[in-house]
């Protein structure tokens, strides 16, 4: 049987689970919540960073990623950071939707599948 690796696991998610050489990651959010959508951005960018280091992969393996935000109009703001973190060429299959978030203060939230 195959080993599942789940990171800092809590009784509700885990941080990431890793399966067959895949990453998945929890849905992502900033751990300042007082900032903009774009500082929001930047530190889910970030701690993303580390979570797919922790588990020997990076920006350039990512196969999906589900982008939820508090306001749509917050997605060009997203789409500048977003394309400058990804290395060119390297886009995953995305979807971006505005959603109503666990917090008020939450103005983004990204979740990734990456492989290793």
């Amino acid at each position: 049987m195959s080993r599942i690796l789940r990171t800092d696991p809590n009784p509700i998610l885990s941080k990431a689970v890793e399966y067959h050489g895949f990453v998945f990651t929890q849905g992502v959010v900033s751990r300042d919540l007082t900032l903009d959508a774009e500082g929001q951005t930047r530190d889910i960018l970030a701690q993303l960073d580390d979570l797919l280091e922790l588990h020997g992969t990076d920006n350039t393996r990512i196969l999906q990623a589900q982008i939820w935000l508090k306001s749509i109009d917050d997605r060009e703001a997203l789409n500048k950071l977003w394309s400058a973190w990804l290395p060119e060429g390297l886009a995953p299959a995305r979807a971006c939707v505005q959603a109503v978030m666990a917090d008020s203060r939450m103005l983004v939230e990204i979740m990734l599948i990456t492989t290793k």
